[in-house]
């Protein structure tokens, strides 16, 4: 048993929990890992086991957990903590993510995105869920774009990228997301999609979507979780269910509908952008391969998000500079790592 198992033992030996068994669960693209709990009496719970040595923090979960629930959403109720060590004991809200579901019932898709689409207009009219959050700001998208000069242009180029063509790349972004209209402040969870939510039918209202995965939130434009909801890495949709969903945001919100649309078009491709970045460097430097072949479909997102006429720039740009990730090149990559 490693020191990290043997302190999860006595964190669980101190807590409500004593005497339960554990089982893995599927991790994520962090330092994070999570395990099931189950107890003859008590029943069952999640572990969150989220090291502080390797940088993970559990603080921002717990806060944003707070904030969600006080709205009345389904975010996991908090058992038990020990923010020092790094550990969560979370209320275990099942295995219907809305993957798995859609998986087996298709015909449900319309019905799962239009109350996850209804879950964002109500979260997005509480101011009072994104105070204090960090900015999602100018400053962080072109750092979070720069991901994919810094580690999917030169792995998949086989060239060092200079910061010049860098600069040139972000200020054509930076502009984009300058040119948006203004819009209202809102609390992005920012990995809204369907390996994050879960179905919980029993429920009432918007509590009916279980969340997962939104300690990263931040304070920003209410396109951002559109996005992340309907250009998913892991899952098709199609035009026509895109296209509904964006006009009952629209229709609930009194957002214009070309504004969203632009607003949809430019946090896409910054999304898509950076999450090529992310994806190459999850195989290059933490060895996962299996992101590799998610390229394809985020790279399918990205050419739709750049047809916008408001990125044509752009679109110039990533069409002059950055090759696709056809399987040649997804082989290339995989060959790059030692």
């Amino acid at each position: 048993m490693s020191m990290r198992d043997e302190a999860i033992a006595d964190f669980l030996a101190a807590g409500p929990f004593k005497g339960a068994s554990r089982a893995p669960l599927a991790g994520d693209a962090s330092n994070r890992r999570y395990e099931r709990i189950s107890h003859p009496r008590l029943g069952r719970a999640v572990l969150m086991d989220a090291p502080p040595e390797k940088g993970e923090d559990v603080r921002p979960f717990l806060d944003v957990t707070a904030r969600l629930r006080a709205l009345g959403l389904s975010a996991p109720e908090v058992l038990d903590a020990d923010e020092t060590r790094g550990f969560l004991l979370l209320e275990d809200l099942g295995d219907a993510l809305f993957a798995r579901v859609l998986a087996r019932a298709e015909a449900e898709e319309t019905e799962l995105y239009a109350a996850a689409i209804d879950l964002l207009v109500a979260l997005h009219a509480s101011h009072e869920a994104a105070d204090g959050l960090a900015p999602y700001d100018l400053a962080t998208c072109r750092r979070e774009a720069a991901l994919l000069t810094d580690w999917y242009l030169p792995a998949a180029t086989g060239h060092t990228v200079t910061p010049g063509l860098t600069e040139d790349y972000l200020g054509r972004l930076t502009r984009a997301l300058s040119d948006l209209p203004p819009a209202p402040t809102v609390c992005v969870l920012r990995d809204y999609h369907a390996e994050n939510l879960i179905w919980l039918p029993d429920r009432k209202g918007h509590a009916r979507i279980g969340l997962l995965d939104y300690q990263d939130a931040l304070a920003g434009h209410p396109a951002y979780d559109i996005v992340s909801l309907l250009e998913d890495a892991r899952r098709d949709t199609s035009a026509d269910l895109r296209a509904a969903m964006l006009s009952g945001y629209a229709a609930a919100t009194g957002m214009d509908q070309a504004v969203l649309a632009q607003a949809y078009a430019v946090h896409g491709a910054q999304r898509n952008l950076k999450i090529m970045g992310i994806f190459a460097r999850l195989w290059l430097r933490d060895g996962k391969p299996a992101y590799l072949a998610l390229m394809p479909r985020v790279w399918a997102h990205l050419e739709r998000d750049l047809s916008h006429p408001s990125l044509a720039a752009l679109r110039d740009w990533v069409g002059a500079h950055v090759p696709p990730p056809e399987s040649d090149l997804i082989a290339r990559l995989r060959g790059a790592r030692p």
